[in-house]
């Protein structure tokens, strides 16, 4: 079930002390006596929050969003993935086990996201990436590559983020602009693909006016790929007929082969009498 958010019950939810942290390093509510306050009752701070300006509450409450959205099971089994990547690539086992024991000595899952956002913001992002991926649904399989190594350098991630725009832009007259962004999550490789959408005018709230601007928003396609099983994992909210070009795109410049393998169907015959 969706949890809903609300900035009142995210205060309620969060330490006083975290919340004190949080506030210092942006340099406001300096005067707030976070100790003394209530855990449970946030009143004044939640008054003081509203007469905030808009622009300046608007930017930290997009952070408290995302917090809250990490802040249960798959969001801190995505921080520690993240984490364990980044400590990996120090060869420092103890750091790995000393950062994993910090997050499980915590009370909740509240405290272990605000905790990484505030003090390991170097795995926030690549954790944000994968806890979105584990949330969402029809994925498209393509089994029978070749197990060869995913290329994570700069010119065949850029390769790919061409070939995507050159391909929605001829196909769809979008995707003017695009950018791919790998991480690496145990044995699997994820890309993350944001090419430009179509321009879009959307009513909007802007210090206190109300009318409609364009904006360009961007849209997503996901690969993972499992060097191991020689499989890629496709999620991309689209036409169907698109599918088999991104795939062939991946193959043909991260996965280096000269073109996309056949995927043969299973010609099995099954004896369904009982």
């Amino acid at each position: 079930m969706a949890r809903h958010y609300s900035t009142r019950d995210f205060f309620r939810h969060m330490p006083n002390a975290l919340l004190a942290r949080y506030f210092a390093g942006r340099a406001v509510f300096g005067e707030f006596d976070f100790v003394a306050m209530s855990e449970t009752r946030h009143d004044e701070l939640f008054a003081a929050w509203l007469a905030l300006p808009e622009g300046q509450r608007n930017t930290m409450d997009a952070e408290f969003r995302d917090i809250f959205e990490m802040s249960c099971e798959k969001g801190c089994r995505a921080i520690l993935d993240e984490a364990t990547w980044h400590l990996d690539q120090d060869a420092d086992r103890n750091a790995t086990i000393a950062f994993t024991e910090k997050l499980a000595a915590l009370v909740n899952h509240f405290e272990r996201a605000m905790v990484t956002h505030l003090d390991y913001n170097l795995y926030w992002r690549g954790a944000t990436h994968f806890y979105h991926a584990d949330t969402l649904s029809h994925w498209r399989k393509r089994k029978n590559l070749p197990h060869n190594a995913a290329q994570v350098d700069t010119a065949s991630i850029q390769a790919l983020a061409n070939r995507i725009r050159t391909y929605f832009h001829h196909t769809e007259g979008r995707g003017n602009n695009c950018v791919v962004e790998p991480f690496r999550r145990g044995d699997l490789d994820y890309f993350f693909a944001y090419p430009e959408d179509y321009s879009q005018q959307s009513p909007e709230w802007v210090n206190g006016q109300f009318g409609i601007r364009p904006h360009n928003p961007a849209f997503e396609v996901i690969f993972v790929y499992s060097q191991s099983e020689g499989s890629l994992d496709l999620n991309y909210r689209g036409s169907y007929k698109a599918i088999e070009p991104l795939q062939a795109m991946f193959a043909e410049t991260i996965l280096q082969l000269p073109e996309l393998p056949p995927d043969p169907k299973d010609s099995r015959v099954y004896d369904l009498g009982p």
